[in-house]
């Protein structure tokens, strides 16, 4: 792919260089070498960037200013570059041939597969499933029946998605995620202490770019569904129960588990490790700091709070307000130490 593709379908503005300079793929400034993008954020970086191997640099406007210039290398200025650098390197990246059905994969009865989707070794598709256009069911995976996946999905070796789930165009499952299990739902009996298991019998649907993380494991609806909603990324290691609702474009990381039908609004940042209880409501663009937690039943919300507030602990509030409490209890703490001397 030319610099110039580049620049017409990102934007930005291309500074020096030519517009047929040929990128092959993107790197570090350390590692890059004549076929090679790379990106810089400030002045210190953009110096690094233009002294170094690559055929081009995408910086801040006004860098380039700053920097000696290497009269070679192609400079794109545009507002965001690390932005910028992220989508060009999925433009450039080459995607993989279509492979076919390898021999040893298990094809069910009435399957619709789209041109070009390739199956992988030992991989299954149940009955009634149908698999999109270009997608990939890599090694071992198990893809139950009357389950769709739209159109460029990726599916990693040992992903098992439950009968009757759905999934849009272009998302990524990485290897021994879990998709639509029974959720953890059960009735006691007063009298004997038996549980019998209330009926998950819902669905799981997942839009379209949504990608979910190694090992991640996502339950379907008890009787109703389980939704994430277009964009969302998920990371490692992240447990979502039934009848959850996680909104567009949230971010969820590696060991976080969320109860069920519980929701999580639109741009929400949910970090590592963060435990929320059953039918709590995110509400959108919420920050949760690591480790925070949510009891059952509780909203948190930004009303009232600065943009970009993190909310942090257990019960979660404020980060600030968290800080001014360990302070205090800090200096009762060393009050009380002092009185005992």
């Amino acid at each position: 792919m030319t610099l110039g593709e580049l620049v017409k379908m990102l934007g930005g503005t291309l500074a020096q260089g030519s517009h047929e300079t040929i990128l092959a793929g993107v790197n570090t400034s350390a590692l890059a070498n004549g076929l090679d993008l790379v990106f810089a954020e400030d002045a210190a970086s953009a110096a690094e960037a233009l002294a170094g191997d690559a055929a081009a640099v995408v910086l801040k406007s006004g860098c380039i200013e700053t920097c000696r210039q290497n009269p070679t290398m192609g400079v794109v200025e545009a507002d965001e570059p690390r932005l910028w650098f992220a989508r060009a390197a999925q433009l450039i990246k080459r995607p993989l041939p279509p492979g076919g059905v390898h021999p040893s994969a298990v094809i069910g009865a009435l399957v619709e597969l789209g041109e070009g989707v390739t199956i992988g070794a030992g991989a299954v598709v149940g009955e009634c499933a149908s698999i999109g256009a270009g997608s990939r069911i890599e090694a071992g995976a198990v893809v139950g029946p009357y389950v769709h996946i739209g159109e460029h999905c990726h599916i990693y070796p040992r992903v098992t998605i439950y009968r009757g789930a759905s999934l849009g165009s272009r998302v990524v499952i990485h290897a021994g995620a879990v998709l639509g299990a029974d959720g953890f739902g059960y009735v006691r009996d007063p009298a004997s202490g038996a549980y019998t298991q209330f009926p998950q019998q819902g669905s799981l649907v997942i839009e379209d770019d949504v990608e979910i993380g190694a090992n991640s494991t996502i339950d379907r609806g008890a009787l109703e569904r389980t939704i994430i909603r277009r964009g969302t990324k998920i990371d490692n290691l992240v447990h979502i129960g039934h009848n959850c609702d996680i909104g567009e474009n949230v971010i969820v990381v590696a060991l976080t588990g969320i109860s069920g039908s519980s929701s999580v609004g639109k741009g929400a940042v949910i970090a590592g490790q963060v435990g929320i209880g059953d039918h709590v409501h995110i509400g959108p663009g919420v920050i949760l700091g690591g480790q925070s937690g949510v009891f059952n039943g509780k909203t948190l919300t930004n009303e009232g709070l600065r943009p970009g507030t993190v909310l942090f602990g257990t019960p979660a509030r404020p980060l600030r307000q968290v800080l001014r409490e360990l302070a205090v209890l800090g200096r009762l703490a060393k009050k009380g130490t002092g009185n005992r001397e």
